[in-house]
């Protein structure tokens, strides 16, 4: 199950929140995985400076079940960089993607 949560200190409005759903909906099988098993959640508005300024930037967190190549990383981290600074208009330079990768993962009581 591949869980991403966007963090931007800009506005993530609804219609913006349905486009960037979709896109990784698709995106993620870059890594391998489907949408059927992905989790999107957005954090808006959050007090995030980086390089010493609150101008905009976001963070990407991508949570996975198993080990993914990184040929597959490299292809996804331009894909999401696009995605939010299409939709978001936050420049490439101050969006991070972060990859986390665990060997067990529960769901409806028990382990996948």
């Amino acid at each position: 199950m591949p869980y991403v949560k966007i963090t931007s200190n800009t506005p993530i409005p609804a219609e913006k929140r349905e486009a960037l759903k979709t896109r990784l909906g698709r995106d993620i099988e870059i890594l391998g995985k489907n949408e059927m098993w992905l989790m999107v959640d957005f954090c808006e508005n959050s007090p995030l400076y980086f390089n010493g300024t609150n101008a905009p930037a976001a963070i990407a967190g991508v949570d996975l079940l198993g080990a993914v190549r990184a040929e597959a990383y490299d292809k996804f981290t331009a894909a999401v960089t696009e995605l939010i600074y299409k939709q978001l208009k936050v420049p490439p330079d101050r969006i991070f993607i972060k990859y986390s990768e665990y060997k067990h993962w529960g769901l409806n009581g028990e382990n996948l």
